[in-house]
């Protein structure tokens, strides 16, 4: 009973806080300098129409590279905790238990697994022109798996595979980061390739190409922690 009335004040104490400072904010009349900066200069300097998604993929590149490395890590803890624990074939663990996916299930994801796939690689592509990126592409397409696993407990997906797509993909993040350096004015500068016509898909120089690189990335950490908790005896 005291932890819980302790519990309530603290969340109490938490509401209080934030109630305050939400009621005391008082939002800028006009932006500061920096802001002022990227939002009159961003579309001229990188030739994307999208300037949020530009900020994030050049001028804030390293951090960039810290949140894909920090999915990445939460991954690779993921599957090394469930590779710990006791496993065992899933037919023969499943079979008795689980029924056949209905019909109107199986058939649905048939029908709209190709097509969630489609407007994933459209999100991390056009991140450029539309609101979208690498990661909210990325975690569409990985939708996409955790629909084919709901249809299908056992389903198989090659570990392999997805470690080859997360890796080379990395690897390829990385590689343009460092072209960026050498070639242009720092890491994942997009102006190592030409910024062509505003507003075109192939545009903003190699933007589309790092968020392309980043969906497939963060696609295969997310299916990867999807597939893993699939194939444990818990799930």
């Amino acid at each position: 009973m005291i932890k819980r009335l302790a519990l309530i004040l603290l969340l109490a104490g938490i509401g209080a806080i934030f109630a305050g400072l939400m009621l005391a904010h008082v939002p800028d009349g006009e932006l500061n300098r920096t802001a002022l900066y990227y939002a009159e200069h961003t579309a001229q300097d990188l030739g994307a129409a999208n300037i949020v998604t530009a900020i994030i993929v050049t001028f804030r590149g390293l951090d960039t590279l810290g949140e894909v490395t920090v999915l990445f890590l939460t991954a690779a803890i993921v599957g090394l905790v469930l590779a710990k624990g006791k496993r065992k074939k899933r037919e023969a663990r499943r079979q008795p238990h689980l029924p056949p996916s209905g019909e109107l299930l199986g058939t649905g994801t048939r029908l709209l697994l190709p097509l969630i796939l489609l407007f994933g690689a459209y999100v991390f592509t056009h991140g450029h022109l539309t609101p979208g990126g690498g990661f909210q592409g990325g975690a569409i397409i990985a939708s996409a798996i955790l629909m084919a696993l709901l249809s299908n407990p056992l389903q198989k997906f090659s570990h392999r595979l997805i470690s080859l797509i997360e890796s080379t993909s990395g690897i390829a993040f990385v590689t343009i980061g460092i072209l960026g350096v050498l070639l242009a004015g720092g890491f994942l500068d997009n102006r190592i390739l030409p910024l062509g016509t505003f507003g075109d898909l192939f545009s903003a120089g190699a933007i589309p190409v790092i968020y392309t690189f980043v969906g497939l990335k963060v696609g295969a950490e997310f299916s990867s922690m999807l597939v893993s908790l699939s194939e444990t005896e818990e799930l």
